[in-house]
């Protein structure tokens, strides 16, 4: 079996890092694509999730993997045509020839990086491109989670330049009349209700009743806090990277990983979202490097375990107590709490999370039926994404010791790694 993840796919994914937003505006906090781009697809996993109700699970699996892609390729167009302003393009995809140029020459610029991964999944790419405003449920989840995202970014902005910017305000009515388009959507209602309760505050009006499904669009909003945590805090880096933008990159790895171990849909879908989700307890402890875990025998477990208290109080507990119980138990799967660890090969047999071996997970369960999520390949995606961190702040003149030293020790001690019958220390080495 071989790697087809070439180095320069991985470092277009991470190149998200430097792009800001909003960047006209008055910021309270610096707004970075990658961390947009992760709490889109947050989003559209919640909104997939609420969309579930009564499908089978082939048909849920088929959706989320549609959604998966569709974020991927989003992404990947809007890392190659960065310098379009939306309204622009707004204007460019309305006439549909020149639209068809633009996306065959951003397919051309991709192309050498992501043909190698898989043919086919290039092919979908190009199809997905081509398309402006292909529409279907998985447009509109997209579209949606897009346009709450971009919502939560504006909320923030109103706060330093609702005084000032008229045009803000504009945006505010913008995004409203946006978020209502989608409230076919399940859970949309919700998210527009939870941005228009925001503004009514700003205004000092009397907010509106939240709505029954407004549980799920809180949680959006809370795990929007992690693009404020910046990783590796005490140590000077360009670019910065957050937690938030960090899950977003290793879910990425996490996918294209899985298609290179010949993952089914399932497993491939529980990776990118597992991924996505594996720093969200440092929402409540924020970023302790390895280092300090380590520092103290039995830390890490007490650190891990404060951190599932934590949860459970202030994530878990909360959706299942406002009817958002599958929700709840889906994240507590992805975050391997019920088996100790989120870098845990499992499947679900008869109803219960059972640990496995990567060597039965490979050769025994990877079916879509068992539910399979990997574990170590998760651990090293982001080992990968820490890496890449490292090898950047390197290249762009940042030679302080830590970054030098977090470096060399990860290279060592991957250098030789495989993973299964793949050799996963050759990527490793390609970064020197």
């Amino acid at each position: 079996m071989s790697l087809n993840i070439r180095k320069s796919l991985l470092q277009y994914i991470f190149s998200g890092s430097y792009m800001k937003r909003w960047n006209d505006k008055l910021r309270p906090a610096e707004l970075i694509e990658i961390d947009k781009q992760a709490h889109k697809m947050i989003i559209a996993w919640l909104l997939c999730r609420l969309s579930g109700t009564g499908r089978t699970p082939a048909e849920r699996i088929a959706l989320e993997e549609k959604v998966v892609e569709g974020g991927i390729f989003d992404y990947l167009l809007r890392l190659t045509i960065t310098d379009i302003k939306p309204p622009v393009l707004d204007r460019i995809r309305a006439d549909p020839e020149h639209y068809r140029q633009l996306t065959a020459w951003a397919a051309g610029e991709i192309e050498p990086r992501l043909r190698p991964l898989d043919e086919a999944f290039f092919a979908r790419f190009k199809d997905y491109a081509a398309r402006p405003e292909a529409g279907g449920e998985v447009s509109d989840i997209l579209g949606a989670a897009h346009t709450s995202a971009s919502a939560w970014e504006l909320r923030l902005l109103l706060t330093v330049n609702d005084t000032f910017d008229e045009e803000i305000k504009d945006l505010g009515d913008l995004f409203l009349q946006r978020m209502d388009a989608y409230s076919h959507v399940p859970g949309m209602p919700g998210m527009a209700a939870v941005f228009r309760i925001g503004r009514a505050q700003r205004n000092a009006a009397t907010p509106d009743k939240e709505p029954e499904d407004a549980a799920a669009a809180r949680f959006a909003g809370f795990c929007g806090r992690l693009r404020f945590q910046k990783r590796w805090s005490q140590v000077p880096r360009i670019p910065e990277t957050s937690v938030m933008g960090h899950m977003f990159i290793t879910a990425c790895y996490a996918f294209f990983l899985s298609m290179s171990l010949g993952a089914c849909p399932a497993r491939r879908v529980n990776n990118f979202f597992s991924a996505l989700f594996h720093d969200l307890p440092e929402l409540l402890t924020r970023d302790i490097i390895s280092p300090v875990k380590k520092s103290i025998a039995g830390l890490d477990q007490l650190i891990r375990a404060y951190e599932q208290d934590e949860l459970k109080r202030k994530v878990l507990d909360p959706l299942v107590a406002d009817g958002c119980a599958p929700i709840a138990d889906r994240l507590s799967y992805y975050l391997g709490l019920e088996i100790g660890s989120e870098f845990q090969e499992c499947v679900i047999r008869n109803g219960k999370t059972e640990k496995i071996s990567f060597s039965e997970l490979q050769r025994d369960c990877n079916r879509d039926e068992l539910d399979p999520k990997d574990g170590e390949a998760l651990k090293i995606c982001d080992t990968l994404a820490a890496y890449i961190e490292a090898y950047t702040a390197m290249r762009n003149g940042i030679a302080s010791d830590q970054i030098q030293q977090a470096f060399w020790r990860i290279r060592e001690q991957n250098a030789r790694r495989m993973l299964g019958d793949i050799h996963i220390g050759a990527l490793f080495m390609d970064f020197d």
